[in-house]
């Protein structure tokens, strides 16, 4: 299939509430490009999260756990949580994942589990597991998937799109499947009835992945190995979301078996990215991506909104997925929705610095690449990020497109999916730190 622009697309009729809704979503390659646009904004933390106690990867059994509530009450985490270690299950139950021919190659379930927050906290986080119905559990390698920008409002959670058949990123998945590979995908934080999600907290995301991974592990019904060998896969938000996952694992998960990490159209410095977005396309991710800070660390977000703004919050958080994401907020600046610039303040600069990525590389070799004409994730940042982790020592293959942030969803999966296979394969990935554009 050769490249297609995302000027070919016509999202509007793509991202309808009729199209949400519908049971079955045909999925063309222009269904990809065109939610790609989500963009995985901002993330950040006003501290570090402390690293809990890390247990042996598969210390919890679901095998004497009856599957949990069929209804959304799924997704409400009981209170008080109960104790536990990161990736232990909650609460398990078999899933519709995906098109029908989809269903008929896999294995499916959503979990909740134990994972922590940005601020060091236990947390409860639901995602989804695959695992191909042809496949030999104890051996396959498991790929963690965070995914791109899905919508704040609980209808939004990743899961649920999958289970009506409209998860964007499907592509990506059937070739996982298809290569009899695991997957386990990451809700992130706060998707539940009440949602409160810490839309695009790297902090958070990381643990989410992470632990959605052991989760997978502790499945009793996927049967899947606790060494086998871990991806952390994603792109836009998800790409963060990976590589954060990568940064926090030599501490926060040792005993993973972890052999690479691949992200595409990365926001790496917050910074760069959410000052690109005010009067742009993108605004509704960067409107978003505050919200999910200011959920993350209660930083008084709804002391700068001005009656607009409330009305926009409540809209985002209850409503939008990604296509009113995109369009209703298209040009909008902060002053439409603020009496006070939250961007100016000390708390959310705080929350951003400390949420740049970089700091800590991950340990294991990274496939990083980025569109060179990328509206929604500054460009310049991307290859920062490439550079910073080039010079901590990180093995690193860097590729950039002459593509724009949604059509790079789709054009470059065959290359992140060929550096992987390698990876598993036991491949050493030849670095090309030393020939890194500049930029």
């Amino acid at each position: 299939m050769g490249s297609v622009t995302s000027a070919e697309v016509d999202v509007p009729n793509l991202f309808s509430r009729s199209s949400r809704g519908r049971a079955r979503v045909v999925w063309s390659l222009a269904v990809v490009l065109a939610i790609g646009a989500a963009v995985g904004l901002v993330s950040a933390s006003t501290s570090s999260a402390a690293s809990p106690s890390t247990p042996a990867i598969a210390a919890a059994s679901t095998t004497s756990i009856p599957p949990g509530p069929t209804d959304d009450s799924f997704y409400t985490p009981p209170s008080p949580l109960p104790t536990g270690n990161p990736g232990d299950i909650i609460r398990w139950r078999p899933a519709t994942a995906g098109p029908t021919s989809f269903q008929g190659t896999v294995n499916a379930w959503n979990v909740m589990y134990l994972s922590t927050d940005a601020n060091g906290k236990p947390d409860a986080v639901t995602g989804t597991v695959l695992t191909p119905k042809n496949g030999t559990p104890a051996s396959e390698p498991i790929i963690g998937f965070a995914p791109g920008t899905q919508g704040m409002a609980f209808q939004c959670a990743p899961s649920k799109y999958l289970a009506r058949d409209g998860f964007y990123e499907q592509p990506a998945l059937d070739d996982f499947i298809n290569n009899g590979y695991a997957v386990a995908i990451t809700d992130y934080e706060g998707y539940q009835q009440t949602p409160k999600a810490t839309y695009i907290t790297g902090k958070s995301e990381g643990p989410a992945l992470i632990d959605a991974v052991r989760a997978a592990q502790n499945l009793s019904q996927a049967s899947l190995s606790a060494t086998a060998k871990v991806i952390f896969r994603g792109y836009s938000q998800g790409g963060g979301a990976a590589m954060w996952a990568g940064q926090l694992q030599p501490t926060y998960a040792p005993q993973l078996n972890l052999v690479g990490v691949a992200g595409g159209g990365v926001p790496a410095d917050l910074v760069s990215v959410s000052l690109a977005l005010n009067n742009a396309k993108g605004f509704g991710f960067l409107m978003a991506a505050l919200i999910g800070l200011d959920n993350a660390y209660n930083l008084g977000l709804n002391n700068d909104l001005n009656s607009a703004g409330q009305a926009a919050v409540k809209e985002l958080t209850t409503n939008d997925c990604l296509y009113e994401l995109i369009t209703n907020f298209a040009g909008k600046n902060i002053n439409t929705y603020f009496s006070t610039n939250p961007l100016g303040s000390a708390a959310f600069s705080t929350a951003y610095s400390t949420n740049k990525l970089g700091s800590t590389p991950p340990k294991v070799p990274v496939y990083d690449y980025g569109g060179t004409n990328d509206q929604f994730v500054a460009y310049p940042q991307q290859l920062t990020l490439a550079h910073t982790y080039c010079s901590a020592g990180v093995n690193l293959t860097w590729k950039d497109y002459p593509s724009d942030h949604i059509g790079l969803i789709y054009n470059g999966n065959a290359d992140a999916l060929a550096w992987i296979k390698g990876v598993l394969a036991g491949q050493t990935p030849a670095s090309n730190c030393s020939s890194l554009p500049t930029s």
